[in-house]
């Protein structure tokens, strides 16, 4: 599985049409967010096939960054079959994500 990086035009469709979503809003100069990557790529990893990894770029992708209220990064948003069911904002350990996530699959 690959980190997906979304767009304005494909946020909407994406975290509609997936059944669980994990999106990280972050920017290049964000240190922290630098330090979310290599969690993200192992959760990615660990759910392929059940959880949709995406990224979004803050700093171009700024009509869905504003539609989403993303004050602060890293931002991260989860979604499960196209509902909003979570939200952090900064660095958290992969046991918080994990422990969301695996509430959100069977």
């Amino acid at each position: 599985m690959t980190i997906l990086n979304l767009t304005d035009n494909t946020y909407d469709k994406l975290v509609s049409e997936q059944d669980a979503v994990l999106v990280e809003f972050w920017a290049e100069w964000c240190t922290l967010c630098k330090q979310m990557k290599p969690i993200l790529e192992e959760i990615d990893l660990a759910y392929a096939g059940k959880v949709t990894v995406a990224m979004v770029d803050a700093a171009t992708e700024t009509k869905v960054t504003e539609q989403m209220g993303v004050m602060s990064l890293p931002a991260l948003f989860i979604y499960k079959k196209g509902e909003l069911v979570g939200k952090v904002t900064g660095f958290v350990p992969k046991e918080t994500l994990t422990g969301a996530i695996n509430q959100l699959i069977p």
